[in-house]
Parts: structure tokens; sequence; C-alpha cells
């Protein structure tokens, strides 16, 4: 190859061979700029600690539970349907409610242990699907829905 396609100025075809610098980067650890550990110097000034406080009226909304309601089941009922179709044992198809909070649905979905690789198939697709149908199907109800399948 002669020395002035090798120039500088030629124009360059595919991958560059370096990646462009990002900039320098901060010295960590010991003798660096960054400490490792704890910092013996406390803030400047009253820092106060912060305190999350119950409600005064008893009810907590971070781990408030409330019970099924019909949306609830329907959400409950899409997951047996689904299941059911999926596996060779539909009797032993079971859809326990996990937590319900006020936007929130949390599903476990349990099959006999022989049916488990159909509910979940290759690489999880089949169980991805199930929980995008349950989403789609939450969301149709301003909620969100979580599946969970138990071994």
């Amino acid at each position: 190859m002669s020395d002035d396609l090798r120039s500088s100025d030629a124009p360059q075809w595919g991958r560059p061979t370096r990646r462009k610098s990002r900039g320098p980067k901060a010295a960590s650890g010991p003798g660096g700029g960054t400490p490792l550990g704890p910092i013996d110097d406390p803030l400047p000034g009253d820092v106060a600690t912060i305190v999350r406080v119950a409600p005064t009226n008893g009810v907590n909304p971070y781990s408030s539970r409330r019970e099924p309601d019909a949306t609830d089941e329907r959400l409950r009922d899409l997951v047996v349907y689904i299941a059911r179709g999926l596996v060779d044992r539909p009797d032993d198809v079971s859809v326990n409610y996990l937590s319900l909070s006020p936007t929130e649905t949390s599903l476990e979905l349990r099959v006999h242990p022989d049916d488990i690789g159909h509910v979940i198939a290759k690489l999880g697709r089949t169980a991805r699907s199930v929980r995008l149908m349950l989403g789609a199907a939450a969301a149709k109800a301003d909620r969100r829905a979580n599946l969970e399948i138990a071994d």
C-alpha cells in the first residue's frame, strides 16, 4: 500500500480501531480525589434526619392492603384461562394474590411441576407474553399488574 493512502487525510471506512477519549478520569482510592470509606467530617449546619411518619388516620398508604375487587378477579381469571390452555394438567393451575395495593395487583401462578416448562417455554417467551397480556388488561383498568411464576 502506498504512503499517500495511509495518510490521515484519507477517509476511513468501517469501524475505527481505537476508541475516542472521553476526557480525563477522576482519580479514586488512596491518594486520589474520591474517598473510599466513610467521611469523617459531618455535614455543615444542622442536618435533620428524614423520618417518614404514618398518617394520623392509621392507614399507611405505602403498605395498605385491600380486598380484591371485580377488576382483580377479572385479571386473575385471565391468567387462569391462559395458563389452563398452556398446560397438560389444567386442574392443577392456581392463581393467588400476592399483594394488592390501590394501584397495583401482584399475582402468583402455580402449576404442576411437569407443566412449568410449558408456562415458561424457551427463554421465557411464553411467560413474557402472559405478563404482557396481563399488563395490557390491567392498563385498561388504570392499574398495574405483576405475575410471579412459582416453581
